[in-house]
């Protein structure tokens, strides 16, 4: 079987970066009461505006990353990894690839919300080096605000 690879993702990847959002956010719905803000997302649009990376292993996404240039901050939009591979060091790939995108770009700071229903990544993300900023509602979601220098 081939290794995973990380790579930018292309229009052919839509539909299965679709499927991979839903398998890893679908447990989330009935905590935060509605569908979680990456399962609403437009990726065929996001290919466009964003630089969008996805991990294949075979045939199957098993991992992505939105990210978008904010000119003083990189937004970490969307990561997300298939329970089927969680575990496997993929979110930490994801996270060092906006490590990259951020240097790259020449920001000097990375940012990114989650749901404040989301405890597994209020967790998470403090491990990878992320510092919370601030609690709020947006977008009529309760988000936990978080940054980290690249």
């Amino acid at each position: 079987m081939s290794e995973p690879r990380l790579r930018r993702a292309t229009d052919d990847d839509v539909d299965g970066i679709e499927r991979l959002v839903v398998a890893a956010f679908d447990r989330y719905v009935e905590r935060i009461g509605k569908p979680p803000a990456p399962m609403t997302a437009d990726y065929d649009e996001l290919l466009h505006t964003s630089r969008v990376w996805v991990i294949d292993h075979g045939r199957e996404i098993v991992g992505v990353l939105v990210t978008q240039d904010h000119s003083d901050h990189l937004l970490l939009d969307v990561v997300a990894v298939a329970p089927t591979a969680q575990g496997g060091g993929h979110g930490r790939a994801l996270l060092e690839r906006a490590d990259l995108d951020a240097r790259e770009l020449g920001l000097p700071e990375i940012r990114l919300c989650t749901n404040a229903a989301m405890t597994e990544n209020l967790e998470y993300y403090p491990r990878r080096g992320f510092h919370e900023t601030g609690r709020g509602v947006q977008d009529g979601y309760h988000r936990v605000f978080f940054a980290k220098a690249p």
